[in-house]
């Protein structure tokens, strides 16, 4: 990837890693469905309206229409069902590091189903070493909490997780025909978090019963706002960006770089403790980026 690619997966992880911010508050008072609901709608509006504004509203065809859906399904409604259902059974760290495991879904789903992006031992390699360190980053939360690999009743929790790796392994692969299809990466991101809206909301409503849920506070109603604009709106823009110049693999790395921004603000916001586990896990992300990367090792075959 060049210079700006990787900026803009530094910058895509901070705004999905501040999310946990955004999350911990409005869970307080609404249920997940509700919240996942919110969000995408909230995105929604926020792209419509500055796509009808600058007048960059894309002209609809029927395949076009086919991959928003698609792609909503994949990248939206599939996996943040499957998450929101996990967490409810198992730890968010445990659910971290079970997540973290999409770039190796994309990459085993993008060496079948495309050209370009086969599996490498190099990639192999530095996906272990991603995944590998996100477990060492998460190992101290983890410890307090007195976690333990969950077996028996929590399998399924943990499979469903899983699953939503793989989805959104499929959903990286999937997007990348909009290129094709000459839509934009903000019209792309827009189609997406509206199309995901539609199916969510009649869900939400059968499930949440909104109509029973105590109106929210302020501070909640901002989370929402920064789910929304922030952690939904912006982000996705960011992601079909980065899809678009670098690929599905690439763009899949943003979620080794999660578990280290959220780390990050929690240490300058909320001063939480740095440990050197941290350190450790950190060097194992980079060495894992480098690999897949791969640019460091081509440098130092051509030193030696």
């Amino acid at each position: 990837m060049k210079l700006l690619d990787w900026v803009m997966l530094i910058a895509l992880s901070i705004l999905w890693g501040g999310s946990f911010f955004f999350v911990g508050i409005a869970v307080e008072e609404l249920p997940p469905l509700t919240i996942v609901t919110l969000r995408v709608a909230i995105g929604a509006s926020a792209l419509l309206t500055f796509l009808a504004i600058t007048h960059q509203l894309p002209k609809l065809s029927k395949p076009i229409i086919f991959t928003f859906f698609g792609m909503g399904v994949l990248n939206n409604v599939i996996p943040f069902v499957l998450i929101v259902w996990g967490q409810s059974q198992i730890a968010s760290g445990l659910a971290s590091i079970l997540n973290a495991t999409t770039p190796l879904f994309t990459i085993v789903v993008a060496h079948f189903l495309t050209r370009n992006e086969k599996l490498t031992p190099l990639k192999g390699f530095g996906v272990l070493a991603g995944i590998t360190g996100v477990a060492v980053l998460l190992a101290p939360s983890l410890m307090k909490d007195g976690f333990s690999l969950a077996t028996g009743d929590h399998l399924l929790p943990q499979l469903a997780v899983l699953g939503a790796a793989l989805s959104y392994g499929f959903a990286s692969i999937f997007g990348r025909r909009f290129k094709a299809l000459g839509v934009s990466p903000m019209a792309t991101a827009a189609g997406q978090v509206s199309a995901s809206s539609l199916m969510l909301f009649p869900i939400m409503l059968i499930v949440d019963k909104p109509w029973t849920i105590v109106t929210p506070s302020a501070q909640t109603i901002w989370a929402l706002l920064g789910l929304g604009l922030a952690a939904t709106a912006a982000a996705y823009v960011l992601y079909f960006k980065i899809l678009e110049r670098s690929g599905p693999t690439n763009v899949s790395l943003v979620t080794f770089l999660i578990p280290v921004s959220a780390i990050i603000l929690g240490i300058v916001f909320l001063s939480e403790t740095f440990y050197f586990t941290h350190l450790i896990g950190l060097a194992l992300i980079g060495v894992g980026l480098a690999a897949i990367d791969g640019r460091l090792v081509r440098v130092l075959s051509h030193t030696n």
